[in-house]
């Protein structure tokens, strides 16, 4: 709730000096030229998207670069959908990765603990898919659960 208050109060004072400044029909212009720029950004982000999954599957990026990279280009885009100057300027920052270099070294991604090692494999074959998923545990087992959900629905066509 605290941060809510902190960007509403930045967002106000910014909006209005800025507003005061270059007046209420260019505000009108920035505020439409933003959000034309932040939908264009997230239409061809799958475009991107595509090109980093590719990158992610061969090994290429590892997966903190994979989220640092794509995240930031959809934060930011959405950032500049919304109206205002404090949201535009944090958008710009996120479509030039500045704060998503910064909030990854303040938030750090949870790495397995007690040993734990994730393996998983994937094929794609047009007439096969293969899925494995090897979990070797080596410590504590006494809150492990493994699900396999099979549906066997035909009537939903996709």
């Amino acid at each position: 709730m605290i941060y809510f208050l902190i960007y509403l109060f930045l967002e106000v004072m910014i909006s209005t000096f800025l507003a005061s400044s270059i007046g209420g029909m260019n505000t009108f212009f920035e505020i439409l030229v933003s959000a034309v720029i932040g939908i264009f950004i997230l239409k061809n982000f799958k475009l991107s998207l595509t090109q980093s999954i590719s990158k992610a599957r061969t090994g290429q990026i590892t997966q903190e670069e994979f989220i640092k990279t794509n995240a930031g280009r959809a934060i930011g885009a959405v950032f500049l959908i919304i109206p205002g100057f404090f949201t535009d300027i944090l958008g710009i920052l996120f479509q030039f990765s500045f704060l998503v270099v910064l909030f990854s070294k303040i938030f750090k991604f949870k790495t397995p603990t007690n040993g734990t090692t994730y393996s998983t494999h994937f094929e794609y074959n047009p007439k096969n898919f293969s899925h494995t998923n090897n979990t070797t545990y080596k410590g504590k087992q006494d809150e492990i659960i493994d699900v396999e959900i099979i549906d066997d629905n035909k009537s939903i066509k996709h």
